[in-house]
């Protein structure tokens, strides 16, 4: 067949394909139905022809020497045998190894009667059923009892035909029902195999999603965090010190004022970057995107100057950093600065000395931002089972550089906050 054979019977293929679905759907609602209609379906094939011409002996294509020895039934015989070779298969699915035990009993005696029926057919289906329905381990006893039944059918007309003949075509039937039935029962394994993947599959796809959104939103967060948390403590200390500077120099008062404003700006413009990721896709093709550069660590002098401006002395040295850094890198460095800086602002408050120190060793880059203490009190440490999101952050940005990061009351007084990024390249290389 060409590819445009197969490409005409596409339509019919895909009707047969949701008719065979639809037909599945409706067993399973109500599977007594199709066994109804099979055991109607084998009594009229089977079971009138017989009722009609009263039995196989009365057909005349048998041959003469084996209707002699085969006995005519009577009409209640014939219908106590046919039903009990044809009702048990009502429960051919549902139980079908007493099924298949309650046909070939039926069917042991009849011959043992030397009756023959065109109903002997039953056997056949039942152990279809058995091997489709059935416990596979039940069907060495389905085979050995199939085969003595078979045997005896084989004595039963050697006048006719030779017994190893009879026997080949008796077996070569019952072997192709069992076989059909195997095969049916693999094939209902696979379909079910693929199908249970398939939907196994589609859970670790939403799955992957939800973690997706997940990670996402913790990353937006954290820049949430790092953004309002930083310039807000910035903003509040400029206030305050501009509402006590405007009684004693006007000229601080504005200075702190107009410093204000641009850290609003500021915040306001990242704010929107942020917010720009979480946008609909439609709202994003109607306007364009306000974009911005990441803070690297260029931006660290402007951060030391900010809150030198909100009353910090910062101390800012640098070893052996390069500027070309991953962005990733610079970002995570920036971050982790401007956290801590904002802790000290927000803990310590002005006239806090800090120095901080952002040197490259081999491949490790650390960043250790400590400061003095509040000017004539202690700070109170922050316990370890109450990290603020600031720290939490911190902490998943350097574990992303399989770094380490310390935050505790330093030996010499004050506070620390040490990181470490580990940059050696993923694959192994120096």
């Amino acid at each position: 067949m060409t590819t445009d054979d197969f490409t005409e019977m596409g339509p019919y293929i895909a009707r047969l394909s949701r008719f065979g679905e639809r037909l599945r759907r409706s067993d399973a609602e109500r599977p007594w139905v199709v066994d109804i209609a099979v055991v109607g379906l084998v009594f009229v094939l089977f079971c009138l022809p017989d009722l009609m011409d009263g039995g196989v002996t009365g057909d005349g294509d048998v041959p003469r020497a084996l209707r002699s020895t085969l006995k005519q039934p009577t009409v209640a015989g014939m219908l106590a045998l046919q039903a009990g070779l044809v009702l048990p298969l009502l429960w051919r699915r549902r139980k079908p190894w007493p099924a298949f035990v309650a046909v070939v009993t039926v069917f042991a005696v009849q011959w043992a009667l030397g009756i023959a029926l065109r109903a002997d057919i039953a056997p056949l289906v039942s152990l279809y059923s058995l091997a489709l329905h059935g416990r596979l381990r039940q069907l060495p006893q389905a085979g050995t009892a199939m085969l003595g039944a078979m045997v005896l059918v084989a004595v039963r007309v050697s006048v006719a035909v030779s017994v190893w003949v009879a026997l080949f075509f008796l077996l070569s039937a019952a072997t192709a029902a069992l076989a059909l039935g195997l095969a049916l029962r693999i094939r209902r394994a696979q379909v079910a195999g693929l199908r249970e993947r398939a939907a196994r599959l589609e859970i670790e796809r939403d799955q992957r999603g939800r973690l997706a959104v997940a990670t996402e939103r913790a990353r937006v967060a954290r820049e949430m965090h790092d953004i309002v948390g930083h310039n807000l403590s910035v903003m509040i200390t400029l206030a305050d010190a501009g509402a006590y500077a405007t009684a004693v120099s006007p000229q601080r008062g504005k200075e702190a004022l107009v410093l204000i404003g641009d850290t609003g700006r500021q915040a306001l413009g990242e704010l929107r970057r942020v917010l720009g990721l979480l946008r609909d896709a439609t709202e994003e093709r109607t306007r364009e995107p306000e974009l911005s550069p990441q803070p690297g660590l260029a931006d660290v002098d402007a951060l030391c100057a900010k809150v030198r401006t909100a009353g910090l002395e910062v101390v800012y040295r640098t070893a052996g950093v390069s500027e070309h850094l991953d962005d990733g890198v610079q970002l995570t460095v920036h971050r982790i600065v401007q956290e801590a800086l904002t802790n000290t602002l927000k803990h310590a408050g002005a006239g806090t000395r800090v120095h901080l120190t952002i040197a490259m060793e081999d491949a490790r880059l650390k960043v250790r931002v400590h400061d003095t203490g509040p000017v004539g009190q202690s700070r109170m440490p922050q316990k370890s089972n109450e990290e603020g999101h600031g720290l939490v952050g911190m902490r998943e940005r350097v574990a992303l550089y399989s770094g380490s990061l310390s935050a505790g009351p330093a030996p010499g007084g004050g506070w620390a906050v040490e990181a470490t990024l580990d940059l050696t390249p993923r694959g192994g290389a120096s």
